[in-house]
């Protein structure tokens, strides 16, 4: 059973539209330029492709920049919260709907935990030069090496929900600033670099391949391949701008500026990190490197810059939690909103905004940054949202017969159609299968879970299934 776009519209509309073409590019690159942009060019070089891992960065764009086409149209035609979960109830109907919505919640809920551990492990490191030195018991998770609770990953964590508490308006203003400092931190690295540029570093290009011990492909195009499933996790974050659609001023216009505006600055972003990167020094220099950037810099004789970027990487991780926290609270309050889950998580405040999405969010990320082992499940992001991705891009077929009938006519339509949206599709589905055995078991888990969940509350409490089409998610009196 399919559910009705009116009936969406209806819902959504207490949000209040105040998000701006500017709001939403500095929401996509605050997301999709996080810390990643200083760690993981230099680990792919090391472990996959060498300096051909400029072409893993634009393989993964590309495929990432098909499938945002196809978030943009859908964006465009029906700006609902909860993005892919929304579009795809109303495409393909409410069990393919659950089924994208959890992929995409998986997402959330881990990276949430895993940015906020990343975070803490950052600005603990700046301390460490100061003297100052936080016992394990409040630096580790739960049983990790004398750890009880990683403290300042709970406070950020909290700090972040907090300020998304007081509205996206408020929100937006603190995201545009750091992702400005942000940005200009890493186009001095980008300037101060090419001075220390070695043209031998960049030969071969594409090192002969061979397996490495642990199995894994280096070099050729085998290698080019295992690289762009690794960094395909860096390019997903424009999804958190279409979760925010119900919140956009002139959203037919606003969405698609934000999600391929901010897909292309990602994007030439990270090529030119890493291009300069690998010619600063030989690749094999960065293999077990967990900071490739700071320590070129240092070796290169700028450790002030160094210090900075490593400070900025910290601001870049909160702008991250920013993005992710906005965007998967939509998404619980979308599944309350349905009576997927409870409906209180679909309730919103007398601000109209839904805050008991937003706590539920972090109380769960803080309870998973404190008991999961981050390294087991980081490919799970992947996973989720690839799968989901692959719902989006089929789902613009169906779309196309609807679009000025049930559903207005976007000002924005993928390009091609509709070989575009096969390609995207074919893309996302090329990407899955290049992630390892155990992401894919991670999240064969997760989705035997949610259809536990699915067929054990959500089929029963279902709106759409009872045919309450008119639950309003109104502001309670509560709050």
């Amino acid at each position: 059973m399919k559910e009705d776009p009116s009936i969406y519209e209806d819902k959504d509309a207490n949000l209040v539209r105040v998000l701006t073409v500017k709001d939403f590019l500095a929401l996509g690159v605050g997301t999709i330029v996080s810390t990643s942009i200083f760690t993981l060019p230099g680990v792919v070089a090391a472990d996959h492709a060498g300096p051909a891992v400029v072409f893993s960065f634009l393989i993964a764009a590309i495929v990432a920049g098909l499938v945002a086409f196809a978030y943009a149209e859908m964006a465009a035609a029906m700006p609902f919260a909860g993005s892919a979960y929304s579009w795809i109830n109303v495409m393909f109907g409410e069990f393919f709907g659950w089924i994208a919505g959890w992929a995409l919640l998986a997402e959330y809920f881990i990276a949430l935990a895993f940015v906020g551990s990343g975070l803490s492990a950052n600005f603990r490191g700046l301390l460490v030069p100061l003297g100052i030195n936080f016992p394990k018991s409040l630096s580790n998770t739960l049983g990790n090496d004398g750890g009880i609770i990683d403290i300042t990953a709970v406070i950020v964590l909290v700090a972040v929900a907090w300020l998304l508490s007081r509205g996206v308006n408020g929100a937006a203003r603190v995201e545009n600033v750091l992702v400005v400092l942000k940005v200009l931190a890493i186009l001095t690295f980008i300037i101060v670099g090419l001075t220390a540029i070695h043209i031998e570093n960049y030969v071969p290009f594409i090192p002969k391949y061979h397996v490495n011990a642990d199995g894994t492909a280096f070099g050729g195009w085998k290698g080019i391949y295992a690289g762009v499933s690794m960094i395909f996790l860096s390019y997903i974050g424009f999804d958190s701008i279409a979760a925010n659609s119900a919140e956009a001023k002139d959203p037919e216009k606003t969405m698609p500026r934000g999600i391929l505006g901010s897909l292309v600055i990602a994007v030439t972003l990270f090529v030119a990190v890493a291009l300069v990167l690998v010619g600063m020094f030989k690749y094999t220099k960065y293999a077990n490197n967990a900071e490739p950037v700071g320590w070129a810099l240092r070796q290169a004789g700028h450790s002030g810059v160094a210090g900075v970027i490593q400070a900025v990487a910290v601001i870049g991780m909160f702008t991250a939690l920013i993005g992710m926290m906005l965007a998967g609270s939509r998404l619980l309050y979308s599944f309350g909103r349905d009576g997927m889950l409870p409906a209180w998580l679909g309730k919103l405040n007398k601000h109209n905004l839904p805050n008991h999405a937003l706590f539920a969010l972090s109380a769960i990320a803080v309870v998973v940054g404190a008991l999961c082992p981050f390294a087991f499940l980081a490919q799970l992001i992947s996973a989720g949202t690839l799968i989901a991705f692959m719902f989006v891009s089929l789902g613009i077929y169906p779309l196309r017969r609807r679009e000025g009938k049930d559903l207005p006519e976007p000002s924005f339509k993928m390009p091609l159609y509709p070989v575009l949206p096969a390609l995207a599709f074919l893309g996302s589905l090329f990407v899955f299968w290049g992630l390892d055995v155990q992401a894919k078991t991670y999240a064969g888990i997760w989705f035997a879970i949610g259809l536990v969940i699915y067929f054990g509350y959500g089929i029963r409490h279902s709106y759409l299934g009872k045919g309450n089409k008119r639950f309003k998610s109104s502001s309670d009196d509560g709050e």
